[in-house]
């Protein structure tokens, strides 16, 4: 009985700022803004169905780019020395320990007309190259306010958690599981296809969830890298919130729609993991 009062700090916590603003957003999600009941909202979300495609697209482009880098840095840095493994995990969790929207800037820095990419590239003469080989004038390439920029953001900012799963779990491998298969005749790549990779895919799931969630919620982004070209929901929310189009009912429907089919998502991931785990341990 005693242990369970410790607990009361926490639970104050949870019901403060947790269920309470979940509550407050499903009461906004469900009345209009003269305070009555309706579904109004949600009926109203069809003209923001764009905004919908693009997050997930986005979000979906840039966990598969997290896991394509992700997955190979981490089983390597697996199999490094610990003090190499000290360094890249520095080195990977650097970024993180800045404000995000410095990181944000920084990239706008980069990619920009007059940035460090395309000043480099003229430097070296390329675009002199370039427009002699294809009779182009090219002085730059438009890489800020783009899609693209927007998926570079998302990655920079999230392969971190793309990594420390992966890397955690292929870590945490016995070594005697793959010696016994290299003893029973199996060569590397076929080692790493049945042995290792099922292994990982617990790290790797969780990987995706870390990664998806908040590239489809993300609202900075989109406005800094993208140049407000592409509306994503967090975009959205925030307008509905904080912008001229002031309607939090609006935004607590979207925000409501957006956490169940997040949630829906993480179910059917989870419930992957749990059968390819059990596949693998067996």
């Amino acid at each position: 009985m005693r242990n369970k009062w410790l607990a009361a700090p926490y639970v104050v916590w949870m019901a403060i700022f947790v269920v309470a603003p979940l509550v407050l957003v499903v009461v906004f999600a469900f009345t209009g803004q003269d305070g009555s009941p309706t579904l109004g909202n949600f009926s109203n979300m069809g003209t923001y169905l764009p905004a919908f495609e693009h997050s997930f697209v986005l979000a979906f482009a840039a966990t598969a780019i997290c896991i394509l880098i992700g997955y190979p840095l981490a089983y390597f840095l697996s199999r490094e020395r610990l003090m190499v493994r000290k360094v890249a995990m520095m080195l990977i969790m650097l970024p993180m320990w800045m404000n995000f929207l410095l990181r944000t800037y920084a990239w706008m820095s980069i990619l920009e007309d007059n940035g460090l990419i395309n000043q480099a590239l003229s430097a070296i003469g390329f675009f002199d190259l370039f427009n002699a080989v294809f009779g182009t004038n090219i002085q730059s390439f438009q890489m800020i306010n783009t899609q693209g920029a927007i998926v570079l953001g998302m990655v920079y900012n999230f392969l971190p958690f793309m990594v420390l799963p992966i890397f955690s779990v292929i870590d945490k491998i016995d070594p005697r599981v793959v010696e016994a298969a290299q003893d029973l005749g199996a060569n590397g790549a076929m080692v790493f296809r049945k042995v290792i990779f099922p292994l990982s895919l617990p790290g790797v799931l969780s990987g995706v969830t870390m990664v998806f969630i908040p590239s489809v919620s993300t609202f900075a982004l989109s406005r800094l890298l993208g140049g407000g070209k592409t509306l994503l929901l967090g975009d959205l929310i925030e307008m509905q919130f904080l912008g001229n189009a002031y309607n939090p009912h609006l935004g607590s429907a979207i925000a409501l729609v957006m956490m169940v089919i997040v949630l829906v998502m993480m179910a059917i991931m989870n419930r992957f993991g749990e059968g390819e785990e059990g596949v693998a341990v067996l």
